[in-house]
């Protein structure tokens, strides 16, 4: 290209910097010196270009000078009109992509599918001073749920230092921060307390204000079952369910110990029983205070455990189960044990349909399978598969001798988790009209170092969710997020919005235009 036209690229350059400095400053950046520096370098070019054109420029008043002159500038004006509009349709028409690893910008299916089914408006409020580290994160995790549900969620933002009536209210003290969150409009609406929240809390929170009539959910003990709470020795915490207590009542549910020891039935309030773990026979009364619940229309979550009995059987096989001896291996679907299984083989049941459309692994050590029957069981009892083992897989009966399979060993696709009803709407005393029960053959997914694997906390949720007969509860909970976020300050904030909605689409323009002079004085 020659000095010529280089240089008539460079004012035709120079101009669509000096032009759009107040475009920098008022729309895109905010910065001053960012808007300074490109007047200043425009203006530079600019002059460049008249010193080196001024002949040209003198002759100005020919028709053919004129015009080129004029249409340069009216080029370089549609240029940044055009490009001016652009951002204004791109700022109201923002769609946002989330190319996050763990999503961490995307609202999870349970909190999206919770905000769908608010029957009131729920509002949020955070006391919170606007010059806290996590102001701007909790301003965006509130903008995405409103943005959700812009008619149900709505918040605000106070500052405790300017609002002193509001902190009193709540027992506020110098230096801290909560979250309000409130189901209705009135005064007396009922409210939760939360620390600052993360997407987990604040769904739960809504979830629990939501939930009309919290449904008791009693875990039996007195058989070797996995305490509720976890204990606390001598060498630490021992092996419990506190993770899935507290995911419990996060989720509006209120469990509680139970043991049938005397009692002729179980609790009427009970909306549902967990069974995890027993490791000693039930007694005879025990066992038929379970048949006579379960015959009401009970629900009920039974989990077992490798090399454990509990006098069960003939109870299960009622609802067309039957827990096999020994332990499942698996030589190809493992965690690199043949005897913790990992599996993505789903059933057709509703329990497992949001796992299986996330292609979710669901990871059981020592796991025990599943006879399902075909008859024998009691009337009306229908029963299917809910997780399966790949078809590479057997029942193990020496899993400390042996770990290949044996003749006379179970092989092939193997039952894990199974579901059984049945319409109870004409029993006597009925509870509910179904009776529903889940059948696991692990117990170990529920203990607090395992309670973090996603795929298997959202199984148990589902199946309680299955159980108790509350369809929204079966989806995908918001994951425990591993951030990774970048830290940004405010200039670097402000260079990166320059560059990308300012810099680059001026370069773009400059070398577009660059190449139409070319070939316009070719």
């Amino acid at each position: 290209m020659r000095a010529t036209h280089i240089s008539r690229v460079q004012g035709a350059i120079g101009l669509m910097l000096l032009l759009s400095s107040p475009f920098t400053l008022f729309l895109t950046s905010g910065s001053v010196p960012l808007a300074v520096g490109k007047a200043v370098l425009g203006a530079v070019m600019l002059a460049d270009y008249v010193v080196s054109h001024r002949r040209e420029l003198g002759r100005a008043g020919s028709r053919r000078t004129g015009r080129f002159l004029a249409s340069t500038v009216l080029t370089t004006l549609l240029a940044l009109g055009v490009l001016v509009a652009l951002n204004v349709l791109a700022f109201q028409k923002n769609r946002r992509f989330d190319l996050t690893r763990e999503h961490i910008f995307s609202l999870a299916p349970q909190t999206r599918e919770t905000l769908a089914g608010l029957k009131e408006p729920a509002h949020a409020l955070a006391l919170i001073p606007p010059t806290h580290p996590s102001y701007g994160e909790l301003e965006e995790l509130f903008r995405r749920y409103h943005e959700a549900a812009p008619e149900t969620f709505h918040y605000a933002f106070a500052d405790p230092h300017r609002e002193p009536a509001l902190a009193a209210r709540y027992q506020l003290k110098d230096g801290q921060t909560l979250v309000v969150v409130s189901r209705g409009d009135s005064e007396d609406a009922p409210h939760t307390i939360l620390p600052l929240p993360f997407e987990q809390e604040l769904t739960n929170a809504l979830l629990q204000l939501e939930a009309a009539g919290t449904q008791k959910v009693y875990v039996l003990e007195g058989h070797g079952e996995w305490p509720l709470e976890t204990p606390n020795g001598p060498r630490g915490p021992g092996d419990g369910l506190s993770e899935l207590r507290r995911q419990l009542l996060r989720e509006g549910y209120r469990p509680e110990p139970l043991n049938l020891l005397g009692l002729k039935e179980v609790p009427r309030d009970a909306g549902l029983l967990i069974i995890a773990g027993a490791k000693e026979d039930y007694t005879a009364p025990e066992v038929a205070a379970l048949r006579t619940y379960l015959g009401e229309g009970g629900r009920l979550l039974y989990f077992t455990d490798a090399g454990t009995t509990d006098g069960l059987g003939l109870f299960l096989a009622d609802y067309g189960v039957q827990v096999d001896d020994g332990v499942v291996a698996d030589s190809q679907f493992n965690a690199g044990n043949p005897f913790v299984l990992v599996s993505n083989f789903f059933g057709k049941h509703v329990i497992t349909r949001p796992l299986q459309e996330r292609a979710f692994n669901v990871q059981l050590p020592t796991v025990r399978s599943l006879t399902l029957f075909r008859e024998g069981f009691l009337p009306g009892v229908k029963v299917e598969p809910v997780l399966l083992t790949s078809p590479y897989a057997w029942v193990e009966t020496r899993p400390q001798e042996d770990t290949t399979p044996s003749d006379g060993e179970k092989m092939g696709q193997l039952t894990l988790v199974a579901a059984a009803s049945r319409d109870t709407r004409g029993a006597d005393h009925r509870r509910f009209d179904e009776a529903r029960l889940v059948v696991m053959g692990d117990s170990e997914l529920l203990l607090d170092p395992n309670w973090g694997h996603e795929p298997n906390r959202n199984l148990v949720m589902n199946a309680l969710g299955w159980a108790s007969h509350q369809a929204e509860k079966i989806t995908l909970r918001p994951p425990n997020r591993e951030t990774s976020t970048l830290e940004l300050g405010r200039g670097q904030i402000q260079l990166l919005r320059f560059v990308a909605t300012d810099l680059l689409p001026l370069t773009l323009l400059g070398v577009g235009l660059a190449v139409w002079l070319s070939r316009r004085d070719r």
